[in-house]
């Protein structure tokens, strides 16, 4: 079974941050993740959607491949999909969940100093 859909070309997807309750609610993961919305340009989009409902059904797990903008390949997963026509063709709507490195949190540990904790016996 084909489980991804895959940018051939063509710059990176952008993502924006989703706000709507419907969508923040299917981010029920064990890890952290951000909802995020892309838009791509097909001239297949209602096959592609078909596709996801056939993995959907199944209970696959559909992901979308792109290069970032570092160059490597990527894959994030697909939580919803759809496809309208716009002015220049088909457009595919694609909800995805972005894992988020911990690394990039920015927290630390070892400053009390914003929690107002004193360690000092």
């Amino acid at each position: 079974m084909d489980d991804k859909i895959t940018i051939i070309e063509g710059p990176p997807p952008t993502f924006d941050p989703v706000g709507d309750s419907w969508a923040l609610g299917l981010n029920e993961s064990p890890s952290l993740s951000s909802i995020v919305l892309t838009r791509l340009r097909t001239h297949n989009g209602e096959a592609l959607v078909e596709r996801c409902n056939r993995a959907w059904r199944h209970k696959h797990t559909m992901h979308l491949e792109y290069r970032g903008v570092d160059g490597l390949e990527n894959q994030a997963p697909i939580l919803a999909v759809r496809t309208l026509q716009g002015h220049e063709g088909q457009v595919l709507y694609l909800w995805l969940r972005l894992e988020q490195d911990p690394d990039e949190l920015n927290v630390d540990f070892d400053d009390d100093s914003r929690t107002g904790f004193d360690n000092d016996p």
